[in-house]
């Protein structure tokens, strides 16, 4: 059951990465984004995928963090994109 609530609040918190992205790639700007939130956000993502490895907890679960880092790893490179974006336009 423990798993169940785990991958439970890992879905309904990762649901909010890809709509982050969409809206991200849309603005075309990074000017509302804040890369340490992104970071620390990150940094998270790996803490709790590596609890899972050091507590010899590894099930279906670490699968569901995965997607939730991969969805998060799109919003960073998006990020970057629209970094890049706003430096084109100080130009």
């Amino acid at each position: 059951m423990a798993s169940v609530l785990e991958a439970t609040m890992m879905l309904c918190f990762g649901l909010s990465w890809p709509i982050n992205a969409l809206k991200a790639w849309r603005a075309r700007t990074a000017k509302a984004t804040s890369p340490a939130f992104l970071a620390l956000i990150t940094f998270g993502y790996v803490a709790g995928i590596a609890a899972k490895f050091v507590g010899h907890n590894v099930n279906w679960v670490l699968g569901v963090y995965m997607l939730n880092l991969a969805a998060l790893i799109v919003n960073d490179l998006i990020y970057l994109r629209n970094r890049a974006i706003d430096a084109q336009s100080l130009d």
